[in-house]
Parts: structure tokens; C-alpha cells; sequence
């Protein structure tokens, strides 16, 4: 694999409901051209495994990238229909065969479901039968979880972790420990989640500050994937880019990376403990909680709007932004707790409760 930035197929550039083939094709090639080769999409990612297939498969050669995907045991009842999930992304992506093949999202309320769904033999089954070359799972809970997981399946060949330098420390996330579990086990780590779903990207004025003293041309996100690309044990950095600019961005600073020096390392140690004292909501944007939703709210985009007022200050651009973020849709004060959302979320965030944080703020300030 070269280098070590992946092109992470979630957030993909959109013309209204559909994916912008035309920018998303473009992606590819500047991805490509620079001589990154790691894409990474998932069975449960709308649209995704196709817009694979139409931006990258049915226009480069094969053995010009690798590609990843996901089984997702949420829309997998039974043994028959996780294989099935297996079969349909090949069809989908026509890629013939998949470098890296995960289990998707294992937490401590679903790693069970893995067990139940004889996931594990199958996938080695695949890995024998040569549709698979390398076999992982991508993990949201703790360490000691990890750990377990691990020890009980050594045939795992990486792990993908959510590592971020806002996390690092973070007793949810556990991003520090997390990857040292996995560097104890030899296990590589892909990283997911560098710039938090985009809020790093957009931190609070007092980083944005700190950054722009040291170096007024370098992007927050530079900081932010720089950080985890210079962990030794990490052999891909997953970003979700959603546009050219943003590819753009991150080619020019990981086409010829170079780690954080010591000087970067502290500044970083810096913003850990700014952002340490933040009260904004830790939400990824993943927008795994909207999927059962009965009420349709839009929850990732009322905590992005929530942020611009607990992050910056930014009453009136908090209210707009919440405003523009539930038309349509299903208000904060809508939620019946039925904490479906929680049950999906990979942060673990109380999300019933924050919600009604943001009705009582947002709903008041905007009537």
C-alpha cells in the first residue's frame, strides 16, 4: 500500500439525493495520481459501494488500488442474510475480490451478534477462497473489549480504530489505549474518524489560534491527520473527504508527509487541553442514530448547530444553522426516548438527554 492516507467513502459529495459521480470520479484520479491506492467504503453506506464501482473500478485497472469494505450485522438477522451482505458488495463494487474485508462497528452491545452470525468463519472461509486478502473489524468501545477480541481471534490481520488527538486521552473513545491494545497484539490499526467527523476541521477559536501562530498556511485538519499519521504502529489514515478542496487539502501535506516534529507534538499537547475543558458535543457526524429514527430528527446536524454555540459562541449562527437543520424534518423536542439512537451510537453519547439540551437552547433562542 502506498502511503498512508485512505480515501474513507462515507461522506461522499452529493447533487441533492444522489452522489456527484463527476466530482467523486475526479476524487479518485487526484487520490490515484498521487500515488495513494487505499479506499475504503461499507455495505451499510448509502450509494457508496456503487459510485466504487462507477468512480474507481470500471475506470482503473485492479491491481491499481485496494479497496475495503464492511459486513454490518445491524441489517444482518440471520447467518444467511450476513453472507449474502458478503455477496452483494461484490456485486455492487464488481471489484472480484476485496483487499481488506471488516466486521463493522463492534461494540460491547453488538460484538455478540458477530459470534451469533458465525461472521468470524465465514470471512476466514473467504480469506481461504481468495475473495478476501485481509480480514479486520473496526471497534468503538474499550480496551479491555479489544483486548478479548483480539486474543480470542489472532487471525485477524488489522484492526480499524476511531483515533483523534481530541480523543486521545478520552475515557469513551479510549483512542490512546485502544492502540496501544492493538500495537501490544502486533495488529496494525487503519484509522477512522481523525478529524471527527469533521470538527477538528472546525475547532474552537482558541485552537484555530494556537495552529495559525505556529503556521498561518497549514489547515486544522493537516494538524489532525498529521497527528495519527505519525504513530508508528498506524498503516492508514481514513479521510472522509466530501469535495476537491478537501482532497486537495490533504494531498498537499501527504503526498510527501513528514511526522510532527516536537515543536508540532507540544502545540498538539496544547489544543488536547484546550479542547479538554470544551463542553461541545463529541458527535462524528457517523449518522448511524438517525437510521431507526421514528421521529426523523436530525440529530448529527442539531449537535453540529448545538456546537456553534457551545464551541464559539455563535448564538445567532447556532440558531440558523438548527433552523436550516430541521426543516423538514423532526425538531430536538420530537425525541420520545426510545434510545434507539444510543443503542446505534459508536461514541456512546447520551443522546435522548442532549437532545433535549438543544430543544430547550435552540428552540427557545429561535422563537
Amino acid at each position: 500500500m502506498a502511503g498512508k492516507l485512505g480515501f474513507g467513502l462515507m461522506r461522499l459529495p452529493r447533487k441533492g439525493l444522489f452522489i456527484d459521480m463527476a466530482q467523486t470520479s475526479e476524487m479518485v484520479d487526484l487520490f490515484l495520481d498521487a500515488g495513494f491506492t487505499y479506499f475504503d467504503t461499507a455495505f451499510i453506506y448509502p450509494g457508496s459501494e456503487d459510485a466504487v464501482r462507477k468512480a474507481l473500478v470500471e475506470r482503473h485497472p485492479r491491481d491499481s488500488f485496494t479497496l475495503a469494505t464492511k459486513l454490518n450485522s445491524m441489517v444482518a438477522p440471520t447467518q444467511k442474510a450476513a453472507r449474502n451482505e458478503f455477496y452483494k458488495s461484490l456485486e455492487r463494487t464488481g471489484a472480484g475480490y476485496f483487499d481488506y474485508y471488516l466486521l463493522h462497528a463492534l461494540m460491547n452491545n453488538s460484538y455478540t451478534r458477530y459470534e451469533k452470525l458465525k461472521a468470524w468463519d465465514f470471512i476466514a472461509e473467504q480469506k481461504e477462497a481468495g475473495l478476501i486478502k485481509h480480514i479486520g473489524f473496526s471497534f468503538h468501545a474499550g480496551p479491555d473489549l479489544l483486548d478479548k477480541l483480539l486474543d480470542e481471534h489472532p487471525e485477524v490481520d488489522f484492526v480499524q480504530l476511531q483515533i483523534n488527538y481530541a480523543d486521545w486521552e478520552s475515557p469513551k473513545v479510549s483512542s490512546h489505549a485502544n492502540y496501544d491494545v492493538a500495537t501490544a497484539h502486533g495488529k496494525p490499526v487503519v484509522v477512522m474518524e481523525p478529524v471527527k467527523g469533521g470538527n477538528l476541521a472546525n475547532p474552537p477559536k482558541e485552537v484555530l489560534d494556537l495552529f495559525h501562530a505556529y503556521d498561518a498556511d497549514a489547515s486544522p485538519a493537516s494538524w489532525a491527520i498529521r497527528f495519527v499519521a505519525s504513530l508508528p504502529n498506524v498503516m492508514c489514515v481514513l479521510s472522509g473527504m466530501s469535495n476537491i478542496a478537501q482532497m486537495q487539502d490533504n494531498l498537499s501535506y501527504m503526498k510527501d508527509f513528514r511526522p510532527l516534529d516536537s515543536q508540532e507534538q507540544e502545540i498538539i499537547q496544547q489544543a488536547q487541553r484546550i479542547l479538554g475543558n470544551s463542553s461541545t458535543i463529541p458527535c462524528t457526524a457517523c449518522h448511524y442514530c438517525t437510521e431507526g429514527c421514528p421521529k426523523h430528527i436530525p440529530i448529527p446536524e442539531i449537535f453540529a448547530a448545538m456546537n456553534k454555540e457551545l464551541g464559539n459562541g455563535q448564538q445567532g449562527e447556532a440558531q440558523a444553522a438548527y433552523a436550516q437543520a430541521i426543516e423538514g424534518k423532526g425538531a430536538a423536542s420530537a425525541c420520545i426516548r426510545c434510545r434507539q439512537c444510543e443503542r446505534a451510537c459508536p461514541q456512546q453519547l447520551p443522546i435522548t438527554d442532549l437532545l433535549e439540551k438543544c430543544a430547550k437552547e435552540l428552540e427557545r433562542t429561535s422563537s
